[in-house]
C-alpha cells in the first residue's frame, strides 16, 4: 500500500511545529539586536537616517510580496489609522537608529523600553504595579551613573522611540482589526518608508547607489523586520500571549550582549544592574494569572500582542 508523502509546505510546516515556539521568540529577538548591530556598524559609511529607510524599504517590499493587502472598500478612517500606524513605526525606528549613533545598543533599547512597560502599568489596574514601575525607575536612575558613553541626545531619542513604540502597540490593535493578517503591516510600512525617504535619501546620496551597501541594507531589514516578526507570528499560535510578553522582556539584555560582541560595548556593572532593573520590572508587568481556559491554537495574530520591528 503506498502512502502519500507530505508536500514541500507540508515538510516546512511539520518542521515548525516541532520546534518549540519559545526558540522562535527567542531566535526573532536576537535576530532584531542582530540587525540593530550590523546597522549600527554601518553607521561610519551611510548615516543612521538612510539606514533606516533602507530597512523600511526592504521590509515594505517583502510584506507587501507576502500579505498582498486589498485596497479597495478601505473607508477614511482604516487609512487614518494604517497611516498613524506606518509613523509612529518611522517614528520608532528612525528614533531607535539615531539613538544607536549616539549610545550603546543595549542601554538605548533599555530606554526604548519604557514605552512599552508604561503601556502595559496604565492598562493594568494592580497595586503590585506601582512595585514594577519604582523598580524600572531605580533602572533609569543607576544609567545615569556613566562613564561619559551616555549622551542627552541619545537618550532622547530612546525615549522618542519608546513613546513612538507606545503608540505602535495601541495603533497595531486598531489596524488588526481593520486589516487582515499582516496586511495592516505592510500598509503601514508603505506609509513609514514614504515618510522617512526624504531623509534618507538625502542623507544616503550617491551612496545609496552602491550594490554592497544595498546589499547590507538588504541584510539589516531582513534581520529586523521579517525575519523576527514570521517567527513571532508562528509562536504566537502556539503560546499564550503572556508567555510571549514574558519573554519579550529579555530585549533589553539581549541588545546588551549583541552590543558587546558585534560592537565590544562595554557596559558598566551599574549599567548591567539598570538592564536588569527595567528587565525585571517588565517580566513583572506582563505577568498575568492563568486564564481558566487556554487560548486557542488558531487564534489570529491580531488577539496577541505586537512587538516592534526593530
Amino acid at each position: 500500500m503506498w502512502t502519500r508523502l507530505p508536500s514541500g509546505t507540508g515538510l516546512l510546516r511539520a518542521a515548525g511545529e516541532s520546534v518549540p515556539p519559545t526558540w522562535f521568540v527567542l531566535i526573532g529577538i536576537l535576530s532584531v539586536q542582530a540587525g540593530a548591530g550590523v546597522a549600527s556598524r554601518l553607521f561610519a559609511v551611510l548615516p543612521p537616517s538612510a539606514v533606516v529607510w533602507l530597512r523600511l524599504l526592504t521590509s515594505a517590499v517583502v510584506l507587501l510580496a507576502l500579505a498582498r493587502p486589498a485596497l479597495r472598500g478601505r473607508t477614511r478612517a482604516d487609512w487614518m489609522v494604517a497611516v498613524g500606524f506606518g509613523v509612529c513605526l518611522a517614528t520608532m525606528n528612525f528614533a531607535i537608529y539615531q539613538s544607536f549613533a549616539r549610545i550603546p545598543l543595549g542601554i538605548a533599547v533599555t530606554i526604548e523600553f519604557l514605552g512599552p512597560l508604561s503601556v502595559a502599568v496604565i492598562g493594568s489596574r494592580r497595586r503590585i504595579d506601582l512595585l514594577w514601575v519604582a523598580l524600572a525607575g531605580a533602572g533609569v536612575v543607576l544609567l545615569g551613573r556613566s562613564d561619559g558613553d551616555i549622551t542627552l541626545a541619545g537618550v532622547l531619542f530612546a525615549l522618542l522611540a519608546g513613546a513612538a513604540w507606545a503608540g505602535y502597540i495601541l495603533l497595531s490593535a486598531a489596524t488588526g482589526r481593520r486589516f487582515h493578517g499582516m496586511s495592516g503591516l505592510a500598509v503601514a510600512s508603505v506609509a513609514g518608508t514614504i515618510l522617512v525617504a526624504p531623509a534618507g535619501i538625502a542623507a544616503g546620496g550617491s551612496a545609496l547607489l552602491d550594490p554592497k551597501l544595498l546589499l547590507i541594507g538588504l541584510a539589516i531589514g531582513l534581520l529586523s523586520s521579517v525575519v523576527p516578526y514570521t517567527l513571532e507570528m508562528q509562536a504566537l499560535r502556539r503560546m499564550p500571549p503572556r508567555v510571549f510578553g514574558i519573554l519579550m522582556s529579555l530585549e533589553p539584555a539581549a541588545a546588551a550582549l549583541v552590543g558587546l560582541v558585534l560592537l565590544g560595548e562595554f557596559l558598566s556593572a551599574w549599567q548591567w544592574l539598570a538592564i536588569g532593573c527595567v528587565v525585571a520590572a517588565s517580566v513583572g508587568a506582563t505577568r498575568r494569572r492563568e486564564p481558566k481556559e487556554p487560548p486557542r491554537a488558531d487564534a489570529p495574530a491580531e488577539e496577541a500582542p505586537e512587538r516592534e520591528p526593530d
